[in-house]
């Protein structure tokens, strides 16, 4: 688990992608295509916990880390999905400092946070692994702080400043709905770089999902590194949407040939 903390903070390119189906079946696909890191997404995921479990043990095999993004900052929830196991949590929409040390308490146990703890649990090897679970669990635990609102960037540097957050991590619809403006507005562009300095001055990462090389192009010119490109559900919603434009072009072309 802690290799996937590890090699966030590194600082290099760290691409993943977002898992929103709820299948295990195309976490597996995801696994074996080589990303450094998958999401599965509980807040706008079509999965539930059964499926998220489902979804973890597809991935067992894979050489991709495991991040869980939860729907809401609650403990009850980040300690079903914690013990499951994943190596790092996204939190949506922390906007603010308080809200960031919270969600550090909420992800650690004690005395560090007030996280309680199962001895059997999937996390701690179904108990084989417990001591080792519990003396490393803290520090290596990624926890990703999603930046979603006008008030998020105003208090970027007090929620960076917060130790126990790892990434400052934009949800670039949220924030230009947010913010009022489109995505290549200069207030949209000055958002996402007060993130990317932020970062730089507390140690941390800034991260953001991104839907093309373009875009991910941009991004890392302003120091982004943990990147996500796309999702499972877009990749299937783009696939079929060609497919069926192949067959409309096949159509047209008989057409003509008659």
């Amino acid at each position: 688990m802690k290799w996937v903390r590890t090699q966030a903070l590194s600082g290099r390119l760290f691409g993943g992608a977002w898992l929103s189906l709820g299948s295990a079946i195309t976490a597996e696909i995801a696994g074996r295509a080589g990303y450094d890191w998958l999401l599965i997404d509980m807040e706008h995921g079509c999965g539930d916990y059964g499926d998220l479990m489902r979804q973890m043990q597809a991935l067992s095999a894979s050489s991709s880390g495991v991040i869980v993004r939860v729907p809401k900052a609650d403990p009850s929830v980040f300690k079903r999905v914690l013990d499951m196991g994943p190596a790092g949590l996204m939190v949506p929409n922390v906007s603010s400092a308080d809200m960031a040390g919270e969600v550090v308490r909420m992800a650690r146990i004690r005395p560090g946070g007030d996280r309680g703890v199962a001895q059997t649990t999937r996390a701690s090897g179904y108990g084989a692994e417990y001591e080792d679970y519990i003396a490393s669990v803290n520090g290596g635990l990624l926890i990703v702080t999603q930046i979603e609102s006008r008030r998020a960037v105003d208090e970027i540097d007090a929620i960076a400043a917060i130790d126990g957050v790892d990434v400052l991590f934009v949800g670039p619809l949220d924030l230009s709905i947010d913010l009022g403006v489109t995505h290549d507005s200069p207030e949209y562009a000055d958002a996402v770089q007060r993130v990317a300095r932020a970062a730089r001055r507390h140690g941390k990462v800034a991260g953001v999902l991104v839907r093309n090389e373009q875009q991910a192009h941009t991004y890392i010119q302003q120091g982004y590194s943990f990147i996500a490109m796309g999702s499972d559900r877009g990749q299937v919603i783009k696939g079929m949407q060609e497919n069926a434009m192949l067959f409309s072009n096949l159509r047209d072309s008989v057409r003509e040939a008659g």
